[in-house]
């Protein structure tokens, strides 16, 4: 089950849509003016922004209406702030990944190879030309986040903060894609604590962390709940990150939409791996994990390895571990139970997807 279906739906989340709805509806009144090609990449970067589960955008809302926060309309530009800047970073995400797909359909730079396939250039041209695309669509999204955080209502010192919140979650995310950039450049396995602090970096700070905080700061709470909030998010979204990444080996591709020996081919920096490269198994894989040409039996047998030499448990027990860790940060008493009560089951949700 996924996590959005355990959160308590909040209210708002309508008024979020309706932010985002009229925030495209301007850019694309903008770009149209500029020429047709510049407002068919906002309908590109829209289609994009549609259909998601509104992950953090629900936290926001949580966090605001569960401290006191009562003017939803005001609330939800925040959370489509952080809605923008999820869609900034998987657009570049795809393209660090050269992934022209997303949720089985081309993704900006799938629709812009398309386009420049179509128009008669050879692969590898348009190949480029999509990448290109998505780097700039993916500025526009993240210029664009601090554009609708502008336009909640709020005193200067508060403002200040939210301003302070988004912009620590752009630069932690930048900061864990580049250490995941150099840490494949190492000739071995980075030990956990990179692993564990990357996690926190890519996903803690703008998946958990930012949206909570943003919410709790936007309702006037108490710091030491804004402080609780961020380390419930902290521990929660690493959990998260090390259990995405146990599925990205044994999860099922129906469910996780996604060829589950990609990671394995990749050579992906995790803790499944930190922890099966330290013992003698890893011999006996080492050539096959990050090799280009792994075919499904290779995968086959490198996940039997990690099963054998229990680095598939091991990374399960770790992700169950930083769960229990946000759970106690709940616990502490400063966090109020309605709040509480809305995500704790996020929290087991995590761990439940492990087995």
């Amino acid at each position: 089950m996924d996590m959005d279906t355990l959160l308590v739906a909040p209210a708002g989340l309508e008024q979020v849509e309706g932010a985002l709805a009229r925030f495209f509806e301007e850019s694309k009144v903008r770009a149209a003016k500029v020429g047709p090609g510049y407002h068919t990449l906002w309908e590109t970067l829209e289609r994009c922004t549609a259909g998601g589960k509104r992950f953090r955008p629900r936290l926001v809302m949580s966090a605001y209406q569960m401290l006191g926060g009562q003017d939803l309309d005001n609330a939800a530009e925040l959370g489509a702030a952080f809605e923008l800047l999820h869609t900034a970073l998987i657009v570049h995400d795809d393209v660090i990944d050269r992934d022209f797909v997303r949720r089985g359909i081309p993704n900006v730079s799938g629709h812009y190879r398309g386009v420049a396939a179509a128009a008669g250039m050879t692969p590898d041209g348009a190949h480029h030309v999509g990448l290109s695309a998505g780097v700039i669509a993916g500025d526009l999204a993240l210029s664009n986040a601090y554009r609708l955080l502008e336009r909640v209502e709020a005193g200067a010192a508060t403002r200040r903060r939210l301003g302070q919140i988004l912009d620590e979650a752009v630069f932690a995310s930048a900061a864990g894609e580049f250490l995941d950039i150099e840490t494949s450049l190492a000739p071995t396995m980075p030990p956990l604590e990179e692993i564990v602090q990357m996690a926190r970096l890519k996903t803690s700070v703008y998946s958990f962390e930012g949206p909570l905080q943003a919410g709790a700061v936007l309702a006037g709470a108490e710091e030491q709940v804004i402080v609780r909030l961020g380390e419930f998010g902290r521990d929660a979204g690493i959990a998260y990150q090390i259990a995405d990444d146990l599925l990205g080996v044994f999860g099922n591709e129906t469910r996780t939409g996604k060829t589950n020996w990609g990671d394995l081919r990749e050579g992906k920096r995790t803790a499944l791996m930190s922890y099966v490269a330290a013992r003698p198994e890893w011999d006996s894989i080492s050539s096959l994990v990050g090799s280009p040409g792994m075919s499904a039996a290779d995968a086959d047998f490198v996940r039997r390895i990690l099963v054998d030499s229990g680095a598939k448990d091991y990374s399960a027990g770790l992700a169950e571990h930083y769960a229990a860790r946000a759970r106690t940060h709940l616990e502490s008493g400063a966090v109020p139970e309605a709040l509480r009560s809305a995500l704790e089951p996020v929290v087991t949700a995590v761990v439940d997807r492990v087995h």
